[in-house]
């Protein structure tokens, strides 16, 4: 990666985005940060660019400028295209349109985050590695199951380098209370107001929970390394499994008081267990995650309690 020209970021108002554009920032690495939600005054060296684009033109002029590409840019979750397979052809459209711009600019690395979430299906036995076949539940598995195979092929064809991360359930400071993103702010959210939350099942369905700065360092590490040509593939987790209902525990523990809580059938679209194993990302760049879950709830309690709601 370049420093002199700027990495683009797509998705870049989202809570990844937010996260990962300011990381570049403090770097002094220039930015052009693509999105239609991002708010506030943009730190120094970092260009906004207010657009969802699904068209290759727009994404042309920004690629002729950039040293990489990050593609974060994402509008559905597991629940949200439950029962409509075609919530997910809007991720498709961005994707594809940002292929086909790219094919003009086949030296320009790629990095992709997918999801390791919902892409094997469940693992009750053992960590799922990269070369696992995919066996997604969710429409949402599907759909980034299908754009990691469109990359492959833009590098087949093209020759292009994509690196592609598969991260667990990434949560942190700064990830805003939406219905289907994330469970850690939307239980903090029904605990400030005194809420029941639902509950998908009894609780025991089991996750693995990676705080924020350790996903945004694999994103730098990966950006930084050279990128071969051709797609390599790299789970991003903590590396430790925890129940649902560990996890609302956890956050009760840390906030002083009780969540109420009503269950409900397990979903279809939801994966019972799942566990990642993630050496082959500590082999290539010497990333291992460094948050105990317990710290990272204690910093995002702390942020989500006194942040205007």
């Amino acid at each position: 990666m370049r420093m002199t020209e700027p990495v683009l970021v797509t998705g870049a108002g989202g809570f990844i985005g937010r996260h990962l554009v300011r990381a570049l920032a403090q770097r002094g690495q220039p930015v052009l940060a693509m999105g239609r939600r991002i708010e506030g005054t943009a730190p120094a060296g970092v260009e906004t660019v207010d657009a969802g684009a699904t068209d290759p033109a727009v994404f042309a002029p920004l690629l002729a400028r950039s040293s990489a590409v990050v593609h974060l840019a994402s509008v559905s979750t597991p629940g949200s295209s439950a029962g409509r397979p075609l919530a997910e052809l809007d991720n498709l459209r961005l994707c594809l349109a940002l292929l086909e711009a790219l094919q003009a600019h086949p030296h320009v690395p790629l990095l992709y985050v997918s999801s390791g979430g919902t892409l094997y299906g469940d693992s009750a036995h053992g960590q799922a590695q990269e070369a696992r076949p995919l066996h997604p539940k969710s429409y949402y598995g599907a759909g980034k199951a299908s754009a990691e195979h469109f990359i492959d092929a833009w590098c087949s064809q093209y020759g292009g380098s994509a690196t592609v991360l598969r991260p667990s359930n990434v949560y942190g400071p700064g990830q805003s209370e939406r219905p289907g993103f994330g469970i850690v702010p939307g239980a903090m959210g029904k605990l400030l107001r005194g809420e029941p939350l639902t509950v998908w099942g009894d609780g025991s369905a089991q996750r693995d929970y990676l705080y924020i700065d350790d996903f945004v360092a694999l994103c730098l590490a990966a950006l930084d390394a050279p990128m071969p040509r051709g797609m390599r593939v790299f789970n991003a987790a903590s590396g430790i499994g925890t129940s649902l209902g560990a996890l609302l525990e956890t956050i009760e523990t840390v906030a002083g008081r009780a969540l109420a809580r009503v269950n409900a059938p397990q979903r279809s679209v939801d994966v019972s267990h799942i566990a990642l194993d993630t050496s082959r990302a500590r082999e290539a760049y010497g990333w291992a995650a460094a948050t105990p879950l317990a710290e990272g709830i204690r910093r995002t309690w702390a942020w989500f309690a006194s942040s205007p709601r």
